[in-house]
């Protein structure tokens, strides 16, 4: 199941990134900051979902030191990555309906490019500073993680050093780079739906609802799961129900991203028709 799962969602990602390179219609901010997500979903999901086929395939439930952080910080990237690339698109969604007028001239090439490059750069900054905090820890205690992969507290339970400071530093960066992001996206929205009211059309409202529905529905889903995992308590029982959460993450978050945006995005489902048609017509006419 899993393995079909990760099928499925490398496919689906593949198939959004190549939409928006080919179709010119597509080649705006908004499906550039999509592409860039659909990236991060493939980054996410291949990090953590081959080692644990492999684990359950084979049984060989180990993995190296280096192994280890080489997963956690790539998960890192994946995850920061994913919160800022939700708030440029939030920000996107907000010039195009709160200030149409100026969205060319302000979400310009320059900018939208300086944004994903910019978010990627930090991520891989960010991820690297725990990471080399991690690698500078005593590992002399149990090396059973409990859990699937390697995540930030279980490593650490495995510490027998003085882990303080690297728990310092991860609430440091940890609180703004996910809590100040969400309530940027939670501003603009609340801007974006009160700027919708105020349209007189129904079919005016209902196109620019179902312009941002598809986006709110993913930013739910992300941080409503972050915040399950991370933020609340995770002992005894919660625990277990902690891992399940992290699984839905890393496996199931990946493949709804793409089934998302393309099922309820007019745009995408126009793209793939129009992808695929000139193929099935020539093979109509090879078969005739």
């Amino acid at each position: 199941m899993i393995l079909m799962f990760y099928v499925m969602t490398l496919t689906g990602n593949l198939t959004i990134i190549l939409l928006i390179l080919t179709i010119e219609r597509l080649k705006t901010p908004m499906y550039y900051f999509l592409s860039h997500l659909s990236l991060c979903d493939i980054l996410l999901t291949t990090n953590i979902v081959p080692k644990l086929l492999d684990i359950v395939l084979t049984t060989k439930d180990s993995i190296s030191i280096t192994g280890c952080l080489t997963q956690f910080y790539f998960f890192g990237v994946s995850t920061v990555t994913e919160c800022f690339l939700l708030t440029a698109m939030s920000f996107d969604r907000y010039l195009a309906i709160c200030n149409p007028l100026r969205y060319h001239s302000i979400m310009s090439f320059k900018l939208h490019l300086h944004l994903v490059l910019w978010t990627w750069m930090f991520s891989f900054i960010v991820s690297l500073n725990l990471t080399l905090l991690l690698n500078q820890l005593d590992f002399c205690r149990n090396n059973e993680i409990d859990h699937f992969f390697c995540d930030f507290e279980p490593i650490l339970e495995l510490s027998c050093s003085d882990t303080y400071i690297v728990k310092m530093e991860d609430f440091v960066l940890g609180v703004p780079i996910s809590l100040f992001p969400f309530v940027f996206i939670v501003g603009t929205y609340t801007r974006i739906v009160l700027a919708i009211m105020k349209i007189t059309s129904t079919s005016g409202r209902h196109k620019a609802f179902s312009t941002c529905s598809s986006h709110l529905a993913v930013v739910f889903m992300y941080y409503g799961t972050i915040i399950a995992i991370y933020i609340l308590p995770s002992r005894g029982s919660l625990k277990h129900i902690s891992k399940l959460l992290s699984l839905l993450y890393t496996v199931m978050t990946p493949l709804f991203n793409p089934v998302i945006y393309s099922l309820r995005n007019q745009e995408i489902r126009d793209a793939l028709g129009r992808f695929f048609k000139p193929k099935m017509s020539s093979f109509s006419i090879y078969g005739h």
